[in-house]
């Protein structure tokens, strides 16, 4: 698979694959990229309706240059623990960005989320993530505020009474739960809405839909949240669901091929 920084050439393969309606993975398989780096791509250059070959280009050369005016002569990214690869590293918060701003994030929310969860003790105060990202504390005060709200992240004052942003395991069960009230309130203001137009009615009958889907949506993902919590919290350290025990027709687990 090549690595490096997209060509030109490439840059406008993307731009008529976009155009014709190609999902990113093909895009990728006809370049021979990694989705991911399709994915980053077009994301930070306009997205997919917005996005032009020779813009992102020059938007890519612009950082570059960026970036080696910033950083002083001889310096080098700084040693990662467990031996990590710096560079690989650095690409995959790049990705893991990219991906959490595909779900709706603004990109320095998905910044500081995704520097909470790659970071190995999975906290951070605000002067860390602001000395990691190089942002300012306000920058980071309104993404923890956004990911407070959303359930993500959760503030615990540690020895020196400062602050510290959490994220673990739990934050993700508050959030699904959380994300489960949310759509549950819509629900209401739904069925409310059908006694108010009237259920034999067009606009009655397309909220009483909406307030059935969205019921059972909500209702499934509190179910799977709390299965998940019962399940994982009860697994051994450092094991993974599918390695537990035998399969469900009781034969040895099976192992998929490998492409």
């Amino acid at each position: 698979m090549p690595g490096g920084r997209l060509t030109q050439q490439e840059r406008q393969q993307i731009a008529l694959g976009l155009a014709d309606g190609l999902a990113y993975a093909e895009i990728a398989r006809r370049l021979d990229r990694p989705t991911s780096t399709i994915t980053r791509e077009v994301m930070r250059n306009g997205g997919p309706a917005g996005y032009r070959s020779d813009l992102a280009h020059r938007a890519t050369e612009h950082r570059a240059h960026r970036r080696r005016q910033a950083a002083p002569r001889g310096s080098e990214a700084p040693p990662q623990a467990h031996g990590r690869d710096p560079e690989a590293v650095r690409q995959y918060e790049e990705v893991f960005t990219t991906v959490m701003m595909q779900s709706g994030m603004p990109q320095m929310t998905a910044r500081v989320m995704s520097c909470l969860c790659l970071t190995d003790t999975g906290s951070l105060t605000s002067a860390e993530l602001t000395q990691r990202l190089q942002v300012s504390p306000a920058s980071v005060s309104k993404a923890i505020t956004f990911l407070e709200a959303q359930g993500l992240v959760r503030r615990e004052p540690d020895e020196r009474r400062r602050e510290r942003y959490i994220v673990d395991n739990d934050i993700w069960y508050q959030s699904m739960m959380a994300s489960a009230r949310s759509t549950a309130q819509i629900v209401e203001t739904a069925r409310q809405g059908v006694s108010v137009f009237g259920s034999a009615t067009p606009a009655g009958a397309r909220l009483e839909n909406i307030a059935r889907f969205l019921d059972f949506v909500s209702e499934s993902i509190a179910r799977a949240a709390e299965q998940a919590r019962e399940i994982l919290h009860s697994m051994p350290e450092g094991t993974t669901e599918g390695a537990a025990g035998p399969a469900p027709d009781g034969g040895a687990t099976a192992v998929p091929d490998e492409d």
